[in-house]
């Protein structure tokens, strides 16, 4: 079989569970971090980044939906959640919240496994999305790289939350107010700044901006070949 590089997060109080799932995903080639409650899972987020989440509900402390939900506002990743409880208007909760999937303790390991399989997979698919091209600059949003006359520069979370809704609607004017919110910037001397860096990373000329262009009085707006 294949070395699987994607990294798997169990949250999961029960021991055994906990154990059994990550001897399983190990052995079919996956990298597994446990944690035992939402704390030790939100130190472990702060530091790692993971593939998917495999998240209980049922716990001690901060529940798996609470949990959920607190994840979903902070970063990007799929969760699969798992419960005793199979009720319809627990398994609706649950995706209301933000999870990907549902399953229904107890389950077979085998039905877990295929979950994962195809969540990562739909998930790479999204990925590839993330690769564009502005000019002769070069953008793995995947990677948080933009490259330009074969120089690779990264862009942080904030440029990346700008590009992202940029590319999705080009030729549209945002204004500072509208750009803060996307970024979670709130100074309009920040956003001037960020923008700045962009052009750098995206503009042959940056001071003379052929793509990422500032319209007077309304904002700024991405213009795409």
């Amino acid at each position: 079989m294949e070395n699987n590089k994607n990294h798997i997060l169990i949250v999961d109080d029960d021991d055994r569970i906990r154990n059994l799932l990550k001897d399983y995903l190990s052995e079919n080639k996956y990298i597994v971090s446990t944690a035992e409650n939402a704390d030790q899972a939100k130190e472990k987020l702060d530091y790692i980044k993971f593939d998917i989440i495999i998240l209980d509900v049922m716990m001690p402390g901060q529940n798996g939906y609470e949990l959920t939900k607190d994840i979903k506002k902070r970063i990007k990743v799929p969760i699969i959640l798992l419960t005793a409880k199979g009720e319809v208007e627990n398994r609706i909760k649950g995706l209301e919240l933000g999870a990907d999937d549902y399953l229904g303790k107890p389950f077979e390991p085998k039905e877990l496994l295929l979950r994962i399989k195809n969540i990562i997979n739909k998930s790479k698919k999204i990925n590839l999305k993330l690769k564009h091209k502005i000019g002769s600059a070069e953008l793995d949003l995947n990677k948080m790289i933009v490259t330009l006359n074969n120089n690779s520069r990264k862009i942080n979370n904030s440029e990346k939350k700008v590009l992202i809704e940029m590319l999705a609607n080009p030729g549209t004017s945002y204004s500072r107010e509208e750009i803060g919110k996307i970024s979670g910037i709130s100074q309009e001397r920040s956003i001037d700044v960020m923008i700045t860096r962009l052009r750098q990373k995206l503009e042959i000329d940056p001071k003379n901006p052929k793509f990422l262009q500032t319209i007077r009085g309304s904002g700024y707006v991405l213009w795409i070949e």
